[in-house]
């Protein structure tokens, strides 16, 4: 088993918006609450213990902020989805150190932070 990888401080923009459900999916299987996933750029999700997620509105509203887990997810209890507004999502460790910010569309139940 691979050891599991820390996110790096460089940020250089990268994240997806996942649009589509795969075909294998139901339709009952939908997210009904806005998820992050924090993966490398081959799609290993990192080790996120003590790190936070906060989601905000574009004027600056923060609305949630929760614990991402072990493996690169974070879930916005308190966020539906679709999503109905613009979001900005922002990454801190433990210490309170920036990592990563992204802007996220409206009408999404999923985002992608890669790298």
């Amino acid at each position: 088993m691979a050891k599991a990888l820390r996110p790096a401080k460089l940020d250089n923009g990268q994240g997806k918006v996942l649009r589509r459900m795969p075909g294998t999916l139901k339709p009952t299987q939908r997210l009904s609450r806005f998820t992050v996933l924090w993966v490398s750029t081959s799609g290993v999700p990192f080790q996120t213990a003590g790190f936070t997620c906060t989601a905000s509105t574009v004027g600056g509203t923060r609305l949630a902020t929760v614990r991402f887990d072990n493996y690169g997810t974070a879930v916005f209890r308190s966020i539906g989805t679709p999503t109905t507004r613009t979001l900005i999502i922002r990454t801190f460790d433990q210490d309170g150190v920036l990592f990563r910010t992204r802007t996220v569309p409206s009408g999404v139940a999923a985002f992608a932070i890669i790298g």
